[in-house]
C-alpha cells in the first residue's frame, strides 16, 4: 500500500472539505483504492449513496439555513407553513419539498415561509402548471408569474389535460393548478420533523397532568 496517508490531512479533505474519495486521490496523486483503504484503517466512516450524491450537488453545503421565528408574528407564519405542507405538501416524495394548489395567495404564504425561515433564494424554486386544454396557456402563465411575481423560466413544461365532465373544479381552477418544487432532501426531512415535533408538543397539551 506504500506510504500511509496522512490522517489529519484525510479527515479534513472527506469530513470538512467533503471531497470524494476519487477527488482526494486525484489532490494526493495516488489510487482512489488507496484512499478508501486509509478511510477505512483510520475508521473514518464513508457517506452512503444518497449522502455523495447530496454532497456532489451541494459541495457548498446546505443551500438553506434554518432560523427559527423570532416573534409572535413570525411564530403565526412558520405555524401557518408547517400547516400548509402538512394539508397540502406531498409528503411521499422524500427528495423534494412540494405543494400544488390553484390559490396563488395560499402558494405565496408556502414560499414566503421557505424564504423566511429557510433562507433559500426564490430562483431556486421551481414550479409546474397543469391546465385543461379550454384554458388559455399564455394567460394562465402570465397570472402565476404575476401573482408569484416569479419568472417564466422557473416553470416546468406545463401539463395539459383533455377538457370532459370537471364541473365545479373548473371554477375553482380558471388558471389551472400550480405546483411549488423545491429539491432538496435535507430540507424535506427538516420539515417533517419540524412537523412531527409541533404534532407531539400540541398532543402533550391536551394531556391531564398525572
Amino acid at each position: 500500500m506504500g506510504k500511509p496517508l496522512e490522517e489529519a490531512r484525510l479527515r479534513k479533505l472527506y469530513l470538512e472539505q467533503k471531497f470524494s474519495s476519487k477527488k482526494i486521490a486525484e489532490i494526493l496523486g495516488c489510487s482512489e483504492h488507496k484512499v478508501n483503504y486509509w478511510l477505512l484503517a483510520y475508521n473514518i466512516p464513508k457517506r452512503s449513496i444518497s449522502e455523495a450524491i447530496y454532497v456532489h450537488y451541494n459541495p457548498r453545503g446546505d443551500p438553506f439555513k434554518f432560523i427559527p421565528p423570532r416573534n409572535l408574528k413570525e411564530s403565526e407564519l412558520f405555524g401557518l407553513g408547517l400547516g400548509l405542507y402538512w394539508g397540502e405538501g406531498n409528503k411521499a416524495n422524500k427528495n423534494i419539498v412540494k405543494l400544488g394548489n390553484s390559490d396563488p395567495d395560499l402558494l405565496l404564504t408556502f414560499m414566503n415561509f421557505l424564504i423566511r425561515f429557510f433562507r433559500i433564494k426564490k430562483s431556486d424554486l421551481k414550479f409546474h402548471l397543469q391546465i385543461f386544454t379550454d384554458i388559455k396557456l399564455g394567460e394562465a402563465m402570465r397570472y402565476w408569474t404575476k401573482k408569484l411575481n416569479i419568472r417564466k423560466e422557473q416553470i416546468y413544461k406545463p401539463f395539459i389535460t383533455k377538457s370532459g365532465s370537471i364541473g365545479t373544479y373548473r371554477n375553482k381552477s380558471r388558471y389551472g393548478v400550480f405546483t411549488l418544487y423545491y429539491a432538496n432532501t435535507k430540507l424535506r426531512n427538516l420539515i417533517i420533523g419540524l412537523i412531527d415535533r409541533s404534532r407531539k408538543t400540541d398532543d402533550n397539551s391536551f394531556r391531564k397532568p398525572a
